[in-house]
């Protein structure tokens, strides 16, 4: 039987509780909340929010509610029609979580709004491209099932039940292993983030069915998810929203075999544990060696049947552009073409970049178009173009929202504008014979 335990950090240390219990530990000081309700229990503007993420656009959104989406809908309200999807080449969902947000915290409310800022700036949004591109409005929140396809459900319904002290309190720390938080509203807008990710899985294959090159979906959501585990939290995270769309893409599409791709600067532990002796899903992670959370060895490669269907590469401190590169053509586009995957989701997060406050790797803008291309390529030859992707980490909110922008423009098959914001002079020598080792292993490894 599964063990239910959950971990969590309280006043004395940190303790292992039994799967029916949920104990948080109180802030130290008041928490200020930077959000407010209106009598309709709708998110009203923060009037704390920085004029220059103001953009007109409503960020603060009725949680959960159906809004209609200004490219139209089908018969199902939740996925585009096949007309408006016919020029399409890319799909995007915000769910910003406004309500979910620690001061000075890294991982903060300001994220979401700094990339929708980056784009409409460089007109990569339907108001300038037409239905080129597409804003999916109109999209559900997961449902209890969805998550608990994933995690315990003793942790689903633990969380729900905190949202009544995280409203008295203002703020609680829900994870032992590193500063995650929650407030009254992180439950349900989590909920709204894996539902962002579930809906575009819905629109991208319902595009592949009518066409042979399908646009590509992006969940420009928050909380991230790739650290939490499946009995918990961990690292920001609170669902796994990548993990909970594979599963959903199995059980509501009869998509067998999920490949997913994880870039962010940290390993995806969470998602990695999730399906670590699972062989239809193959779960390969890109990470700075010795970086939080501290696993993702290279010699962990799944378990029982699932023996062979993880691949982690971690990369030395320094890697950069070259080393990505090279990790692509050698390692991912081999296990891709291998693994034969039906659809390919993309943990997305942009903590390498050489900017980035939280680690040390050398990304640069133009690592992520690169990625971004060659991941789109990869879903065409292999899959039948299906490819959603998920943001995970980014914490500069400059090369965060520059690098997902030149993603989209990536994805759009447009010219890179990454030397517009590149500074190759910060650049130093990439730790090549490190890399170069790290690659040969994991290739010998997994006989690539």
């Amino acid at each position: 039987m599964q063990d239910t335990r959950l971990v969590f950090l309280t006043d004395q240390g940190i303790v292992h509780v039994p799967g029916n219990m949920f104990l948080v530990r109180h802030h130290l000081y008041k928490w200020k909340s930077h959000f407010r309700i209106d009598a309709d229990g709708k998110f009203v503007e923060d009037q704390f929010f920085p004029k220059n993420l103001r953009s007109g656009r409503r960020f603060l959104r009725s949680i959960g509610a159906s809004i209609t989406c200004s490219n139209g809908i089908g018969k199902d309200p939740y996925i585009l029609s096949n007309e408006k999807i016919s020029d399409a080449r890319l799909i995007y969902a915000v769910a910003p979580a406004m309500g979910h947000n620690q001061e000075s915290h890294p991982e903060s409310h300001f994220r979401v709004p700094a990339i929708v800022n980056a784009l409409e700036k460089m007109e990569m949004t339907p108001k300038f491209r037409g239905s080129e591109i597409i804003e999916l409005q109109s999209f559900k929140p997961a449902s209890v099932d969805d998550i608990a396809s994933v995690h315990a459900r003793a942790y689903v319904s633990g969380l729900e039940k905190a949202m009544d002290q995280a409203s008295q309190q203002g703020i609680i720390f829900i994870d032992g292993s590193g500063p995650t938080y929650a407030t009254a509203t992180t439950f349900h807008e989590s909920l709204v983030a894996a539902g962002a990710g579930i809906a575009l899985v819905d629109s991208v294959v319902a595009a592949s069915k009518n066409r042979r090159d399908p646009p590509v979906g992006f969940a420009l959501i928050r909380p991230p998810g790739h650290h939490a585990i499946p009995l918990g939290p961990m690292g920001f995270c609170v669902f796994g929203n990548v993990a909970i769309a594979a599963r959903y893409a199995q059980r509501a599409h009869g998509l067998k075999r999920v490949f997913i791709i994880d870039f962010d600067v940290h390993h995806g532990n969470g998602t990695n544990d999730a399906f670590y002796d699972d062989p239809d899903i193959f779960f390969l992670s890109t990470h700075q060696d010795g970086s939080y959370p501290g696993t993702g060895k290279i010699d962990e490669v799944g378990r029982g049947d699932g023996e062979g269907t993880t691949l982690n590469l971690p990369l030395p401190g320094g890697s950069g552009d070259i080393a990505m590169t090279t990790v692509f053509d050698e390692v991912i586009a081999p296990c891709a073409q291998r693994f034969k995957p039906d659809i390919i989701l993309v943990s997305a997060g942009y903590d390498g970049h050489v900017l980035d406050p939280l680690a040390s790797l050398q990304f640069t803008t133009g690592t992520y178009y690169m990625l971004a291309s060659k991941i789109k390529l990869l879903a065409k030859d292999l899959c039948g173009g299906r490819c959603v992707c998920f943001l995970e980490g980014g914490y500069n909110l400059k090369s965060l929202s520059y690098s997902v922008a030149d993603s989209f423009r990536a994805f759009l098959g447009e010219q890179s504008l990454a030397s517009e914001f590149d500074n190759p002079a910060i650049l130093y020598e990439e730790p090549s014979t490190k890399v170069k080792q790290a690659i040969q292993r994991v290739k010998h490894i997994h006989s690539l």
